[in-house]
């Protein structure tokens, strides 16, 4: 099966409803995109959560070691993490229940795109959030 991402009307929805974004792999090194998108995010009024076990904080925020440590509910869990790491995220994902699984911009992986649809989840890969809510605003 394909990676079969919902629309670009269907994901303005999921933008328009969500407020909390887990962001898995974020760095505290500004010049590095999950900060740039991560702050362009924040700056538009989403709660950024940085889950990343080598950092304390990031963008005033303090960092957890994994997506488990996160009290509340998480609407989008954005991932800039290396493609052949998605299946290890996307089992976390599942343990949290968290509405969306977002791979960024170049990141894909079929095996944990099919094990997260199956379950019933939204799935987008290969997606810039920040692009992709810049377009649906």
């Amino acid at each position: 099966m394909a990676i079969n991402n919902p629309s670009r009307e269907e994901i303005g929805q999921i933008l328009k409803k969500a407020k909390r974004i887990a962001v898995v792999g974020l760095s505290d090194n500004p010049q590095r995109t999950s900060y740039m998108v991560s702050k362009a995010m924040q700056s538009a009024g989403y709660e950024i959560i940085p889950v990343n076990p080598t950092v304390d904080e990031v963008l005033g925020v303090k960092a957890v070691k994994t997506l488990k440590e996160i009290e509340g509910h998480v609407d989008i869990v954005n991932v800039f993490r290396r493609s052949e790491y998605l299946m290890e995220v996307a089992k976390e994902f599942a343990e949290i229940d968290a509405d969306v699984f977002w791979a960024q911009l170049g990141l894909e992986n079929e095996k944990a795109y099919n094990f997260l649809k199956d379950k019933g989840y939204t799935v987008i890969m290969d997606r810039c959030i920040k692009v992709e809510h810049a377009l649906t605003k």
